[in-house]
């Protein structure tokens, strides 16, 4: 496990990073359209989730045809991307939830409450988990907080960011304390591209990753592979 100057040196390395990789430019959102938001972009790219997002958008009249569309016309704003059907179900269950208990779909009364107060209200709905409710507060709420969804666990748990083993809101707790508060999306963004583009599931690409060097995983299995090809070699007459 990395130590905490480790860690810090690691996230440096991180931020310099994302400085040629993350753009800067972000679309401000009410609370409730970031709740959807947050949704398309759970184990998703950014590019994946705004496509998604956009097709919500420029497809549907309002919110409420939204609500009251079939599974299968919204499976379509979230094809290629993991669990489609699973995405529709809880679109519309969330804009129904809201529907009923507000006769709008309208949330930003929660930005004049206090953080922990509008995150429980967050937390309420049946479609809300540990990420989604985590996005709107780092992204509407102004609270600090880092959402973690799987391919971010996978990424920071390699890195030596947090420990093995831990589960995504044990995981946020810990980058919380870690990440300052003003980093915090461009933290959520940057890993968000390391997941995607080297720290794959199956066959990482840890020798292209700018982190290589200061990543416990890299290190690992790249004195693991020497090790096999020595172990491999043909010896000498």
């Amino acid at each position: 496990m990395a130590t905490t100057i480790n860690k810090q040196r690691l996230l440096h390395h991180l931020f310099n990073a994302a400085k040629k990789m993350v753009d800067g430019h972000e679309e401000a959102r009410p609370v409730l359209q970031q709740f959807i938001y947050g949704l398309c972009r759970e184990n998703a790219t950014r590019e994946q989730a705004d496509e998604a997002y956009r097709y919500l958008c420029e497809k549907f009249f309002d919110w409420n045809e939204v609500r009251v569309s079939s599974l299968r016309e919204l499976g379509e704003a979230f094809a290629g991307m993991s669990d489609p059907e699973v995405r529709a179900q809880r679109l519309i269950t969330f804009l129904q939830e809201v529907f009923e208990i507000h006769f709008s779909f309208e949330l930003d009364k929660l930005q004049k409450e206090g953080l922990k107060q509008a995150a429980k209200k967050l937390s309420r709905y049946q479609a809300a988990n540990d990420y989604i409710v985590s996005w709107v507060v780092q992204r509407s709420l102004g609270g600090h907080a880092i959402p973690v969804d799987a391919p971010t666990l996978r990424c920071t748990t390699r890195l030596g960011l947090i420990e093995d083993g831990q589960n995504q809101a044990e995981a946020r707790a810990s980058l919380e304390h870690l990440v300052p508060k003003a980093k915090g999306a461009l933290f959520t963004e940057s890993i968000s591209l390391i997941a995607a583009d080297y720290c794959w599931e199956e066959q990482p690409q840890c020798s292209a990753c700018p982190l290589c060097a200061d990543c416990n995983y890299a290190q690992v299995h790249a004195a693991e592979g020497t090790a096999s090809a020595r172990s491999h070699r043909t010896k000498p007459r």
